[in-house]
C-alpha cells in the first residue's frame, strides 16, 4: 500500500452523460421494431441465443454479435448497423466538465476508473474520449470478471491500485454501487451533479491534505 490519494470514477452516468437505466431498453426497442418481429418471437430469439455474458468475460464480444444477427436472421449491413446503434447508445456523450476536472487533479491525486462494463469498451471508450490518457487502472468489469456492487469488484481495483480503502474517493450514479464501495471501507459521492461531485472530491483531497 501507499500513501497516494486515489479518485475513482465510474464511467456511464459519470464520465459520460448517458442513462444506464434506460438505454439498453431503448436500444432493445429500437431493434425489436427495426427487426419486423413480434416482441415475443423477438424476445425468445434473443433468449434461444445463449448470448455469453460480455459484461463478465473478455474475447466474447465477436461471439456475442455473431450468436445475436444469426437469432435474428440480420445480414451483415444490419448486424454492423446493429453493434454500432449498440455502442452509440452505450457511450453517451463525454460529461466534458468532468473529464476536464479529472484531468486538472493528475498533479493532486491518482486516478483509477472502476466501471461495470461489456466486453469491447475499452476499444470503444478510448476511441472517443481516450480515458487512457488520464485515468490509470481502468478497471472494467468484464476484465475483472466480477460486477459492482459484488466486494470482489472494489477489492480488486484496491489491489490494482496498491491503495488503503480510506485513501480512495468513488464517485458513481447508483446509490447500490456507492453502498457497496462503504462496505468495504471506500467513501464516496452519489453523482448527481457536476458542481456537487466536484465539491466533495475537493473536500476529500483537503481533508486528506490536512491529515
Amino acid at each position: 500500500m501507499t500513501d497516494a490519494k486515489w479518485i475513482l470514477f465510474d464511467i456511464g452516468g459519470v464520465l459520460e452523460v448517458v442513462d444506464d437505466d434506460t438505454w439498453q431498453e431503448q436500444w432493445r426497442q429500437r431493434w425489436r421494431e427495426r427487426s419486423g418481429l413480434e416482441t415475443e418471437d423477438f424476445d425468445a430469439r434473443v433468449s434461444a441465443a445463449n448470448l455469453p455474458p460480455i459484461d463478465v468475460t473478455s474475447g466474447t464480444e465477436a461471439e456475442f454479435w455473431n450468436r445475436l444477427s444469426t437469432a435474428l436472421e440480420l445480414d451483415t449491413e444490419q448486424r454492423g448497423a446493429m453493434r454500432a446503434d449498440f455502442w452509440d447508445a452505450y457511450c453517451g456523450t463525454g460529461n466534458t466538465e468532468l473529464i476536464e476536472y479529472a484531468r486538472s487533479l493528475r498533479d493532486r491525486a491518482g486516478l483509477a476508473i472502476l466501471s461495470n462494463s461489456a466486453d469491447g469498451a475499452r476499444e470503444e471508450e478510448e476511441r472517443r474520449f481516450g480515458f487512457s490518457e488520464i485515468f490509470d487502472p481502468i478497471c472494467y468489469s468484464h476484465e475483472q470478471g466480477v460486477n459492482k456492487p459484488d466486494p470482489r469488484a472494489y477489492l480488486r481495483a484496491l489491489e490494482r491500485l496498491g491503495a488503503a480503502p480510506e485513501d480512495v474517493f468513488f464517485i458513481d450514479d447508483h446509490a447500490v454501487s456507492i453502498a457497496g464501495a462503504a462496505d468495504v471501507g471506500i467513501r464516496g459521492i452519489l453523482h448527481r451533479d457536476n458542481a456537487e461531485t466536484i465539491a466533495a472530491i475537493e473536500a476529500f483531497l483537503a481533508a486528506s491534505d490536512s491529515a
